[in-house]
């Protein structure tokens, strides 16, 4: 996959990242990205953060409409900018219903360990 640029404007939702464990900036933007999870990297105030980012429909919990979120590894309090450039690397996989939330919780921690992974070695 070659490498995929977008702009996203921060947009509040309803915190279930954070709720999830997993704490992740909620994107506005007019870019097509195809469904799925990536691993990428978050452009803040010029600093260039690895990343988990999510497109889709959150299905696990019935939803259809399609968003756009990023979770940044070892970030921690709010982020003060109104957008983000996001770059998508590489899709780990592709969007799935999970039967519960904390089946989600588990493939999402290994998500997270793919991109640990991933950017220990680049």
């Amino acid at each position: 996959m070659p490498e995929l640029r977008f702009l996203g404007r921060l947009v509040r939702n309803l915190g279930r990242g954070t709720r999830l464990g997993f704490p992740t900036a909620n994107l506005e933007t007019d870019s097509t990205v195809p469904e799925g999870i990536y691993i990428g990297y978050a452009n803040v105030n010029g600093e260039k953060l690895p990343a988990l980012i999510f497109s889709g429909a959150p299905i696990t919990f019935n939803e259809k409409e399609h968003r756009i979120e990023v979770y940044l590894l070892d970030f921690e309090g709010d982020l003060q900018v109104e957008e983000l450039e996001i770059t998508l690397i590489k899709k780990i996989r592709d969007n799935q219903k999970f039967e519960s939330k904390e089946l989600l919780i588990v493939q999402m921690k290994e998500d997270e360990r793919v991109a640990r992974e991933y950017f220990r070695r680049v």
